[in-house]
């Protein structure tokens, strides 16, 4: 416990100190925004690395041994499976909701339009195209210094250190909280959710939080099923790539806390389902084991 309370000081220190000074300083409008925000995904892996200094734990375990015998379909699942999640909580949503539906891409042309910048035609869909492939094939990769600094943190060092104290289950929801929590000075500035809903910023953190507890079943699956935190980092690296293509072909504007975008309860109903199986799947076989 003392090992895992002196991670939590230093992680949440160091990216609340960053985020309230940014937020102290134009908050996302700043130009300094984009450069904070990828310092503070790598804040969770320095005070891995600090924690394990300070306490003389030592570098054992670390979790960077990828383990792929065995484990490749584990792997695949990282790497696709949260573009079809996405694509698929998208779809249910515009099935949903139609006329939000803007195959044209009218309103993100307008949007360019607004900047100075008139796009040749079909110069969009080859963008969203682009956007698409990006987000499915070289995303996971692309990301994976920032996603490492998060995972290495969350399901490389916080997640096994409870599972020596508690059920995986329990393991599994405490993390998520804590990471859910972690994002919560973003949450503020109207990352993901935006401010102008009746309960910001309470309401997002809050939405955050539950975003977190089913994406962290997820990737805590990952990883326990690897001993690694690395098919973690490459899921989330997926995720990250991936999250905003929908807004390509989306029209009006949609609530943040409903879809097409995977925050919202319909658009990441694909992460909501895969991350209960993911937390049905890890109690059984706890249970099989003690029996």
């Amino acid at each position: 416990m003392k090992r895992i309370g002196i991670f939590l000081g230093i992680t949440f220190f160091l990216t609340w100190t960053l985020e309230f000074a940014l937020m102290a300083n134009g908050g996302l409008t700043s130009s300094y925004a984009i450069f904070v925000l990828s310092a503070v995904m790598l804040m969770p892996a320095i005070s891995v690395v600090a924690t394990r200094l300070i306490t003389k734990e030592g570098f054992k375990d670390f979790g960077l041994k990828p383990h792929f015998k065995g484990n490749v379909r584990y792997y695949l699942a990282a790497w696709f499976g949260p573009a079809i999640l996405i694509i698929l909580g998208a779809l249910f949503y515009f099935l949903i909701f139609p006329s939000q539906f803007d195959p044209t891409m009218s309103q993100m042309a307008d949007a360019y339009a607004a900047q100075g910048m008139s796009l040749p035609e079909g110069t969009l869909f080859t963008l969203f195209i682009t956007q698409l492939a990006l987000g499915i094939f070289i995303s996971p990769l692309l990301n994976i210094i920032t996603t490492s600094g998060e995972e290495i943190g969350w399901r490389g060092y916080l997640l096994p250190k409870l599972m020596e104290m508690y059920s995986p289950r329990v393991s599994i929801v405490i993390s998520g909280i804590i990471w859910g929590l972690w994002h919560a000075p973003i949450i503020a500035m109207g990352h993901n959710y935006g401010t102008g809903y009746p309960t910001a910023p309470w309401g997002g953190i809050l939405a955050m939080v539950v975003f977190c507890l089913f994406v962290g079943s997820f990737f805590s699956y990952l990883a326990i099923k690897t001993k690694s935190f690395l098919p973690a980092s490459i899921a989330h690296g997926s995720l990250n790539g991936m999250a905003a293509v929908s807004v390509f072909v989306t029209a009006g504007t949609p609530s943040p806390f409903i879809g097409p975008l995977p925050v919202g309860i319909i658009g990441g109903i694909g992460f909501i389902l895969t991350g209960a199986l993911c937390f049905i799947s890890i109690g059984r076989q706890q249970s099989q084991r003690q029996e």
